[in-house]
């Protein structure tokens, strides 16, 4: 059983090292929890180590390596930092945040195992007004529930952001060997790219930097009800 300290510290050092690759500082640790000095956190880590949760790496300066997490802790806080802006009912176009302006649907991905690249445009779905001016946007029908623990179900309506970068931990649609696209959370190692799953059910998929394109970042869904 943790604290409720032990707990918000072991979920932070988790989300830290996912969305970055590095164990966080004592300083952010200590922000994090809003205490005064160092030595709580000490204290903190070393109750965390002797219960299993967390492991130090010898020999490396802020190496620490999540073992386990909270059985109750939520898919939110394993799968960290992103989950989209959910549009209820949002096709049935009374959703009051969308405007006549829209974006092209082109066509399904996979979000469990790859397809075909993306296609032509088969629909159209409103651009929310949030994201007016703010760049370039598609649409892609959700296939699969390999993202469903980050709030992403099969039939939904995601909205892309154009881009060709993306940070650590951000849920993407990427293009693999030029050919076959999938929507993914990246992680960035050294000279490899993981793309995972929110699902324990589907393995992280592991490549060479060469071989992911990315094509857009996640930023919302239309879900109906």
């Amino acid at each position: 059983m943790l604290t409720k300290k032990q707990r918000n510290l072991l979920i932070f050092i988790n989300k830290k090292i996912r969305s970055t690759g590095i164990s966080p500082s004592y300083d952010e640790m200590k922000n994090s929890l809003n205490l005064k000095s160092k030595s709580g956190i000490h204290r903190l880590i070393s109750a965390l180590e002797e219960r299993g949760f967390i492991k130090r790496l010898p020999h490396k300066a802020r190496a620490l390596e999540v073992l386990k997490l909270p059985e109750t802790a939520s898919a939110n806080d394993i799968y960290n930092t992103f989950s989209p802006s959910l549009i209820k009912g949002g096709l049935d176009n009374t959703n009051s945040k969308s405007s006549n302006k829209e974006i092209s649907v082109l066509g399904n991905i996979a979000a469990g195992t790859p397809i075909e690249a993306i296609q032509n445009e088969v629909s159209k779905v409103a651009l929310p007004v949030e994201f007016h001016k703010k760049g370039d946007f598609f649409g892609l029908k959700i296939q699969g529930d390999s993202m469903v623990e980050a709030g992403i179900n099969e039939g939904d309506t995601v909205i892309i952001k154009k881009t060709n970068q993306a940070d650590n931990g951000q849920i993407i649609v990427a293009l693999i060997d030029d050919n076959e696209a999938m929507l993914k959370r990246i992680r960035r190692k050294g000279n490899s790219v993981a793309l995972e799953s929110a699902n324990k059910n589907y393995e992280t998929k592991i490549f060479g930097p060469d071989r992911v394109k990315v094509q857009g970042v996640l930023v919302s869904l239309y879900r109906n009800f």
